[in-house]
């Protein structure tokens, strides 16, 4: 299944998405020597990315036009949504093949509040996590054109 937005780190990373609708997304990554801390297992930034990229599609997986209304998305398009905040809790090191389910169990007109767990090749639970998302239009960053403190133009058609 494809990403329905496009997301660079989380390509580089190999992330797969499993599935996704109804306020729950299953994503999942084979974990090889390039994804590994210093004692040979996944890196614990791996997995609370692969946690935050699992509730942030479930928060972003509900989609009437009323719900794309609430979350500022115009109809037909993926709401977008900011990580506010995050716990993560490890329980055991991620091997093999990673399994992270987010699940969205409330939301605002303007937040989702989710939790996510990640799972090894042998199904046992690595980490749990909760998250706190805002939804969005768009950021202001530079690449949409926006100027810096000094008043100079960056991004799409500055020089």
């Amino acid at each position: 299944m494809r990403f329905p937005i496009d997301i660079p780190f989380v390509q580089r990373l190999g992330f797969e998405l499993l599935s996704m609708g109804e306020g729950e997304a299953e994503l999942a990554v084979t974990v090889d020597e390039s994804l590994l801390n210093s004692f040979g297992v996944a890196h614990g930034g791996l997995v609370m990315t692969l946690l935050d990229v699992a509730m942030a599609h479930a928060a972003r997986s509900v989609g009437s036009a009323q719900d794309a209304a609430r979350s500022a998305a115009p109809a037909g398009e993926t709401a977008s949504v900011v990580t506010i905040e995050m716990k993560t809790s490890f329980m055991r090191p991620g091997e093999g093949r990673l399994v992270a389910q987010g699940k969205l169990l409330h939301r605002t007109a303007t937040l989702a509040f989710c939790e996510g767990r990640v799972r090894g090749a042998q199904g046992d639970l690595c980490a749990h996590a909760t998250a706190t998302f805002k939804y969005l239009r768009a950021l202001p960053t530079a690449a949409r054109g926006m100027k810096t403190p000094t008043g100079h133009l960056v991004g799409p058609g500055s020089d």
